[in-house]
């Protein structure tokens, strides 16, 4: 019998956290990171139709002052990268919907060539007091280059699902 033959003693499926497995005050780490490229930045910058110069004018840019000649990773790039690079480990398949976002800030740029690093602080969460089986989840998401700067930060509410009862 070979060894793809064999009876699997026990089966793992990657999904995200149901409610009752968040606690407040727990810091989620999300790794790997995500090196940004130019091409990421063009790409999402124009198929959003942002025309900002400084996410798509080198030449322009580099007449600007603060950023080194350098043109800026479009920010709702940089809060959509830290928000998928939670869904492995925090909401996939758990999710029911994005309540909101609040409190989003960009305090540092980042640029092609950086990492964007991730990282999740559960803030709070409640039963739903609408819909049974589901509760909402109060999450901070906060976006780190590889030096360890906070490039983004942004508070964010979530329905997610309980645990089914079988």
């Amino acid at each position: 019998m070979s060894e793809t033959d064999q009876t699997p003693v026990n089966r793992v499926v990657q999904r995200g956290l149901w409610f009752e497995e968040f606690t407040e005050g727990t810091l989620y780490e999300h790794r790997p990171g995500r090196t940004v490229t130019e091409a990421d930045n063009v790409l999402f910058t124009t198929l959003t139709m942002n025309t900002q110069a400084l996410h798509l004018d080198a030449a322009w840019s580099a007449q600007q002052p603060g950023f080194g000649g350098q043109r800026l990773i479009n920010s709702m790039f940089t809060l959509s990268t830290i928000v998928g690079l939670s869904v492995s480990q925090l909401t996939q398949g758990t999710l029911v919907a994005n309540l909101g976002f609040s409190e989003v800030a960009f305090p540092a740029p980042l640029f092609a060539g950086d990492t964007l690093y991730a990282e999740t602080l559960c803030t709070g969460k409640r039963e739903s007091r609408s819909r049974p089986g589901e509760g909402v989840v109060n999450l901070t998401h906060i976006g780190r280059n590889q030096h360890g700067e906070v490039v983004a930060r942004a508070a964010r509410a979530t329905l997610v699902r309980k645990q089914p009862t079988e």
